[in-house]
């Protein structure tokens, strides 16, 4: 009850600086809302190569890495800081395009003017876990949330996708119809295909961590347990794999913020095998290094199944979290990798390395159908009309046309 009126006050004041801001006329600007990055700065790093004449503001819930490469006015939102706060919603009302990643109740609260498109640059390339109205855990929520939830889907103009696999599960999670799907790709898979940025990334980390030259990586990349914050445990025994595997591997662990401090003194005990990189934002980069991935229910498959990689699947609790929060059917058949359940199996598995890299390949190709090195590029010429475009000097007018095309080949 506390929370819901929380929620309820804070949509009602951003409910009323919006419309205030709305009586202000639009301008040519497109507004970033950041929660993860990184398809944000692919989308932006297009905008500019592709000289798109418009004004670009980025609304950060919290400062990560990407923002130093940005070039443009940064300000905090949904903090304590009420003058960005403001500015925000200034921005936000008055922006013709507005990229958000993430969920946002504040969607729920406000009107948007006809010529405005809000883009939903989904955080996941697909999805083994269950979110949006699929999400088993809204049951537990009360009617007023679950009518929020379907407020903010509705405002969703434009939901950008990989492949047609994500946009089916897109449009049940969202209750969104076929038009309001983009099938340009994933913005932030443009890396996988950089054969330039992946030897600037492998020479960065090779030289900050040297032993990554001569051993083997491997990443455990666990997804975010949002109903055990207070009680997650990492379930792996460090003991028996750096036992079995110390002499040819070094193990990268990436946590959720919330449940950080559970690698706390990994590193200290097991020196020169574990590392905590759960700081790092960036989780792209490390999946670059990555020689091995062991994860459950997270997204991260779906972009490293580009690089052609072995991948385990650690689910302990399985049942558990397949009836709390909701898994996709046929898990067990869709995931690219053994599914194992305790650390023996994972030592087991890596020993022998028994992958199947074929049914990774295909896994990729279903997931990352429109993925293919150009969604950044090809996703800013659909949206943006010819009057935007100055293509080496030349007016884009003449080539938008031909997008349809080239998206479908």
């Amino acid at each position: 009850m506390v929370r819901e009126l929380a929620i309820w006050l804070y949509l009602i004041i951003f409910k009323t600086f919006f419309q205030i801001f709305s009586l202000f006329p639009l301008k040519d600007k497109a507004a970033f809302v950041v929660s993860f990055g990184d398809n944000s700065l692919y989308v932006y790093r297009a905008l500019r190569k592709q000289n798109v004449n418009i004004e670009v503001i980025f609304l950060a819930k919290q400062k990560t890495d990407f923002l130093k490469e940005v070039d443009e006015p940064v300000l905090s939102f949904e903090t304590a800081n009420v003058i960005d706060m403001i500015q925000s919603i200034y921005h936000l009302a008055t922006s013709k395009y507005i990229f958000i990643d993430n969920y946002y109740g504040f969607l729920s609260a406000v009107s948007f003017k006809k010529e405005v498109q809000c883009i939903q640059l989904w955080h996941a390339v697909g999805a083994l876990k269950q979110f949006g109205l699929k999400d088993l855990s809204i049951k537990k929520r009360s009617k007023r949330a679950q009518k929020r939830f379907l407020k903010v889907y509705e405002k969703f103009h434009k939901v950008v996708v990989g492949s047609n696999e994500m946009a089916k599960i897109f449009m049940e999670s969202f209750n969104l119809t076929s038009d309001r799907i983009l099938k340009t790709g994933v913005p932030r898979t443009d890396l996988f295909f950089d054969l330039k940025s992946k030897k600037k990334i492998r020479d960065h980390w090779f030289s900050r961590f040297p032993i990554m030259k001569n051993k083997k990586v491997i990443l455990y990349a666990p997804t975010y347990r949002d109903n055990l914050i207070e009680n997650f445990r990492i379930q792996l025994d460090f003991k028996k794999m750096y036992d079995a595997l110390c002499d040819e591997y070094i193990i990268i662990i990436k946590l959720h913020p919330a449940v950080r401090k559970q690698a706390k003194n990994l590193e200290s005990t097991y020196n020169g095998f574990v590392y905590d990189l759960s700081e790092y934002d960036n989780i792209n980069e490390l999946l670059i290094i990555t020689d091995i991935l062991i994860t459950d229910y997270s997204s991260v498959p779906f972009e490293f199944s580009l690089l052609q990689r072995p991948m385990l699947f650690f689910v302990y609790d399985f049942d558990q979290y397949s009836h709390t929060r909701g898994i996709i059917e046929n898990y067990q058949k869709e995931v690219p990798g053994p599914i194992v359940y305790n650390t023996d199996e994972i030592i087991q598995h890596i020993k022998k390395g028994d992958y199947n890299i074929e049914s990774i390949v295909e896994f990729s190709k279903k997931w990352n159908q429109y993925s293919d090195g150009k969604s950044s590029e090809r996703l800013v010429r659909e949206l943006f009309q010819s009057d935007y475009f100055m293509y080496k000097g030349v007016s884009y007018e003449s080539k938008i046309h031909g997008i349809g095309k080239e998206i479908q080949g």
